[in-house]
């Protein structure tokens, strides 16, 4: 059974609390944004229902990986504006997504 758009929203406002988004002056309502999110991940999980299992697990593998790699480059711009793109901090954090501690 597929978890319904309503019911995904509601997830991600419980997630939020511990991990709050940011939606600071967006013209948009934080509702309607989580709604039409999770519209777009319900058809897209829709579509994968028919494919074998191998191909499905890759398509979302791969759906996971392209929205992290581009929330990456989003704050990475965020940074940059901010004048903040590669101090210590910013080093620290590629070494470590790169699996290396020093």
């Amino acid at each position: 059974m597929i978890a319904s758009s309503e019911e995904l929203a509601a997830m991600i406002r419980e997630i939020e609390v511990e991990d709050p988004i940011d939606y600071a002056d967006l013209p948009y309502d934080e509702d309607d944004l989580r709604l039409l999110v999770c519209n777009q991940v319900r058809s897209i999980v829709e579509q994968a229902a028919d494919m074998d299992e191998d191909n499905r697990q890759m398509l979302l593998m791969t759906v996971a990986a392209k929205l992290v790699l581009e929330n990456m480059v989003l704050n990475i711009r965020l940074l940059q504006l901010q004048g903040r793109a590669f101090d210590d901090s910013s080093e620290a954090l590629f070494r470590r997504l790169r699996g290396r501690s020093s």
